[in-house]
């Protein structure tokens, strides 16, 4: 009875307490698993040089930090005396430890009682204009923080301080250099740190800043590249400019590039934005928002060599903790980062068992998926295709006011100065001295005014598109054909009044012969290039197509042209990216690639180097560099042209003016030292014609020296006639089947003036002597 009674009440003294006493076991359990891992971190944590969240590396814990790590060194054993772990059994595993980041003033990891390394910082200006007003604005910038430099310099600190800016323009530099990682620090100052700052314009057209946006943005998807590439840098600020009268609100587009750029720095530098991003109207108070602009800068440099970071927690700073909105749209699912405390958004992921047909709609197509397409827009959400140059855009503006007429969406035709003159019997240009072309009857055009290079001595005023891929919309070469057509002899029936047109001259002028495909912009760029071509032949106006070595692939599927050129304006990589700027950044590899294919297509076209010499840039010292070159593509002809100053502001931004134009005599000289290491190379090459009103000379191949005579010239209708057999037939021919003897007065030597026509000059003495003539 006793033991009943006890079992009975042990049975409810469990029912009633084991709850508790799970709970309390539970509880044991707990403290005693999180006692162990605290163990472990505080482990993990003794044998780093840095706490593990970057906060606590504030300028005032780094004395405690220092001694903390000192006394830990004084402690540890020898080396010698350590015993190695034995491993254990079974497979290795191979872990490893991401640095931490710090923003701190102590940068090295290690636990060696050394100093801390010297800190400088080396601000470096970019700055990209078309106009050249943005490097005014560059100079103004670096003005200033020279003059920081100078005042935040302390003698008693060799350790730390401002260094004088650099400053770099966006059109020269490797972009790989610069913003696919940080520059090394010099090798005498290793705790240098950079801070980048950037002015800017905006511009809706395509320019360089696409092209350099595009380079951040690939960056910044490169699987094989860190996402923040940038992030060692000191800091980072943007300064826009905008024009308020065509653009009033950042809504519609005010100084919409910066903050582009500002978007992609913060992404590829871990938002180390060291000042708000400024914005500056040309149309008014530009330079006095700069400069305000530039005093914040300052006073954050100031605060960078101080305390060696941004700060924390303040906004603006760039630090990690500030706002979520600059999280890109493709962030993978649930990433999340604890230190940042920011949300990513997450990227719609569809099931590839929810891509069916609907439940009750038989014979529905499944929903179309393109696997190819990274990210998740939709084929309905994508953007239109736009135009390369809308009617509404002040490219076409400035374009038309030059006097070109637009075609569609992305083409052009112009009168050429040489056709004005040739219908007053003034003059044609030298492709007649050397070719047989006769200007008025010439229409310059091109299917594309877009183009991959920012030559500095070119006439476009700098406002014609850029761009490295065809992304717009592209219109029908039948349209195109007949639109410059029309625009042509618009501009041809202009000219009726002028006084001195020659009524035979300007009746001949109303049926098109030549068609010169070197208006502006890269006409083998347009995807219907050889169609366009084929259009030219149907109605038999000859082809001259002027490329610029940056289009290989284009180039080698090129149809057949009556002439095809290729711009050689340098001899080496260095020279080339001065003079041309191109926008590729394996423009070398392409220029090389370009002469391979001029080399095969010489026994079917005529292929011609064209060379623009512009003193100072790629005359001097570069005889043997161009002979490399036609050693290289030994091109038909090779045409050395002095280059013309158009008196463009574009021109002096890059640093040309009329002490860049060579003399005759300059060309002269050059021409006669290119033929003569020719020879001395056994290329059999000689000068064949002049013409000297121009500037220019031709050096031809011996294959057109024909019975003691040269054979510059084209004969049109035996072109012709040998195009239309070879698409009836398939029978092929070369340049030599349709050539032509050139005339005695356009020979080197005798000037390349047309005796048909009156030499007038405009100018100078021989103007005097000329109205002096009439007069008497």
């Amino acid at each position: 009875m006793t033991e009943s009674t006890t079992a009975e009440g042990l049975l409810i003294f469990w029912h009633s307490f084991r709850l508790p006493l799970f709970v309390a076991l539970a509880t044991v359990l707990a403290i005693v698993r999180l006692r162990r891992v605290l163990q472990k971190r505080s482990k993990a944590t003794t044998a780093s040089s840095i706490p593990s969240s970057p906060r606590t590396l504030s300028p005032e814990n780094i004395p405690q930090l220092d001694k903390a790590l000192d006394t830990v060194e004084e402690k540890r054993p020898p080396t010698s005396d350590r015993i190695s772990p034995k491993p254990a059994a079974g497979p290795k595993r191979v872990t490893g430890r991401k640095p931490q980041k710090s923003s701190g003033r102590r940068t090295d990891t290690s636990l060696d009682d050394e100093q801390s390394p010297s800190t400088f910082i080396q601000p470096i200006i970019f700055w990209a204009s078309l106009t050249g007003s943005t490097e005014k604005y560059a100079q103004l910038l670096l003005e200033d923080l020279r003059s920081a430099a100078q005042r935040l310099a302390d003698p008693d600190n060799r350790e730390r301080g401002l260094l004088p800016p650099q400053i770099h323009d966006l059109s020269y530099v490797d972009y790989d250099d610069y913003f696919t990682t940080v520059p090394k620090p010099p090798p005498t100052s290793p705790g240098t740190r950079y801070v980048y700052c950037f002015l800017v314009p905006s511009y809706n057209i395509d320019t360089l800043l696409n092209t350099f946006l595009a380079h951040l943005d690939e960056t910044h998807h490169d699987f094989r590249i860190d996402t923040g590439p940038l992030s060692n840098l000191a800091g980072y600020a943007v300064f826009g400019f905008g024009d308020k009268e065509g653009w009033p609100t950042e809504e519609e587009g005010f100084c919409s590039q910066a903050k582009e750029l500002d978007r992609w720095m913060a992404k590829l530098s871990d938002k180390k934005r060291a000042y708000p991003l400024g914005f500056g109207d040309v149309k008014s108070d530009a330079e006095a928002s700069l400069s305000e602009w530039s005093r914040g800068l300052q006073d954050i440099l100031g605060d960078i060599v101080e305390h060696g970071g941004l700060g924390e927690g303040v906004p603006g700073s760039g630090d990690p903790l500030e706002s979520d909105e600059e999280q890109s749209d493709d962030e993978e699912v649930g990433q999340t980062n604890s230190k940042n405390r920011t949300r990513r958004k997450a990227q719609a992921v569809v099931d590839l068992e929810d891509i069916k047909m609907s439940d009750g709609q038989a014979g529905s197509l499944p929903i179309p998926v393109d696997f190819t397409t990274a990210g998740a827009t939709s084929q309905a959400t994508r953007p239109t295709e736009k135009e390369m140059v809308p009617k509404t855009s002040p490219t076409y503006a400035a374009l038309t006011k030059q006097g070109y007429t637009i075609v569609g969406s992305h083409s052009g035709v112009k009168i050429c100065r040489w056709t004005k003159s040739a219908l007053r019997g003034r003059g044609s240009c030298y492709k007649f001295s050397f070719y047989g072309i006769r200007s008025h009857l010439c229409m310059e055009a091109t299917p594309s005014l877009s183009c991959s290079n920012k030559c500095v001595f070119c006439w476009r005023h700098g406002t014609n598109p850029v761009g490295t891929t065809w992304r717009w919309k592209v219109d029908s070469p039948d349209m195109i054909f007949d639109g410059v057509k029309e625009g042509h002899y618009k501009k041809i029936k202009m000219m009726r009044g002028v006084p001195g047109v020659r009524a035979e001259r300007f009746a001949e002028a109303m049926r098109i012969r030549h068609c010169a495909l070197s208006l502006v912009g890269e006409p083998i760029f347009y995807p219907h290039i050889n169609r366009f071509i084929d259009l030219l032949h149907s109605e038999h106006i000859s082809s001259f197509l002027v490329c610029n070595a940056q289009h290989p692939d284009q180039l080698e599927t090129l149809h057949r042209v009556t002439q095809l050129y290729v711009s050689i304006d340098a001899s080496n990589r260095d020279s080339l990216r001065k003079i041309d700027r191109p926008l590729h950044r394996d423009f070398w590899e392409r220029f090389q690639r370009c002469l391979d294919i001029l080399r095969e297509k010489r026994h079917v076209q005529r292929t011609v180097f064209r060379l623009t010499l512009v003193k100072g840039f790629n005359i001097d010292d570069e005889v043997v560099g161009y002979a490399n070159l036609v050693e290289k593509a030994l091109p038909c002809f090779i045409e050395i042209k002095g280059v013309t100053y158009c008196g463009t502001s574009t021109s002096a931004g890059a640093g040309l003016t009329m002490q860049n134009v060579p003399f005759y005599e300059e060309i002269t000289e050059f021409v006669l030292s290119l033929n003569k290491e020719l020879e001395r190379r056994g290329l059999d090459y000689g000068i064949a014609a002049e013409h000297a009103h121009s500037c220019c000379v031709l050096l031809a191949s011996r294959r057109f020296h024909v019975n003691g005579k040269w054979h510059s010239r084209i004969d049109y209708p035996r072109f012709f006639e040998l195009l239309e057999k070879e698409k009836a037939d398939g029978t092929s021919f070369g340049p030599e089947d349709y050539m032509k003897e050139t005339e005695e007065w356009a020979l080197w030597g005798n000037g390349g003036f047309d005796p048909n026509d009156e030499r007038v000059y405009t100018k100078g003495s021989k103007k005097k002597a000329v109205r002096e003539s009439a007069e008497s």
